[in-house]
């Protein structure tokens, strides 16, 4: 008798261009997984043997819906550039996307979703320092306003999700040794390298842990 193997799961990484996103396709792709990059400037990424560039706008339903076609797990990893006017300006990216993101996910049978947001986001922010939160508001307020709605339509979604949420990163190197945080008296802020958040986020999708769970990691 033949032995009959599943498929392995082919990943889409939105914001797969850069930051954490990029990460979680470079492990991906070491580890031999088929795995989709998809951004606006996924074209240009640059990206090794192994990866499917998807150039795209998360906030485009059509473009999304393209990208989705034999997916079996969606990464949301998305990211803004820093600049002075995120201060004041209303930030709406996260939002958007999700609220694109979602449906387009229910239609094509695609349940898995997990999504970086942020220490700081949803009902992480009141486990915050008062120090801590007053200057997350300060730089990034209108920022983790927006991540705050993303997080409720996830979590409202009925897709098996996943909502991670490092802390300060840094570009160092995956080490393994962080930590996560899963009940809230032991949420706190750590600072944590993209390769980290990546393996984590790898972690999870390949072995099926922490479904509907909002985790920190430090």
């Amino acid at each position: 008798m033949t032995a009959h193997t599943s498929p392995r799961p082919t990943w889409l990484v939105i914001g797969g261009t850069s930051g954490i996103g990029r990460e979680v396709v470079s492990q991906l792709a070491d580890l031999g997984a088929p795995v989709r990059a998809f951004g606006r400037s996924a074209g240009d990424a640059g990206f090794g043997e192994g990866v499917e560039p998807v150039k795209g706008d998360a906030r485009n339903a059509d473009e999304v819906a393209g990208a989705l076609k034999g997916v079996s797990i969606v990464v949301q990893a998305l990211g803004v550039k820093e600049r002075v006017g995120m201060i004041w300006e209303r930030e709406t990216l996260f939002s958007q996307a999700t609220r694109i993101l979602l449906p387009v996910m229910q239609a094509a049978g695609v349940d898995r979703l997990i999504a970086v947001t942020g220490y700081g986001a949803g009902d992480s922010r009141g486990a915050m320092s008062g120090p801590a939160r007053f200057a997350q508001h300060l730089v990034l307020g209108r920022i983790y306003d927006d991540k705050a709605r993303q997080e409720e339509m996830i979590k409202a979604s009925g897709l098996v999700w996943t909502l991670v949420r490092p802390g300060l990163l840094t570009n160092g190197s995956r080490s393994r040794r962080y930590k996560v945080l899963r009940e809230r008296s032991s949420w706190h802020l750590g600072m944590i390298s993209r390769a980290d958040v990546a393996d984590f986020v790898v972690g999870a999708g390949r072995d099926g842990t922490h479904m509907r769970e909002a985790v920190v990691l430090a």
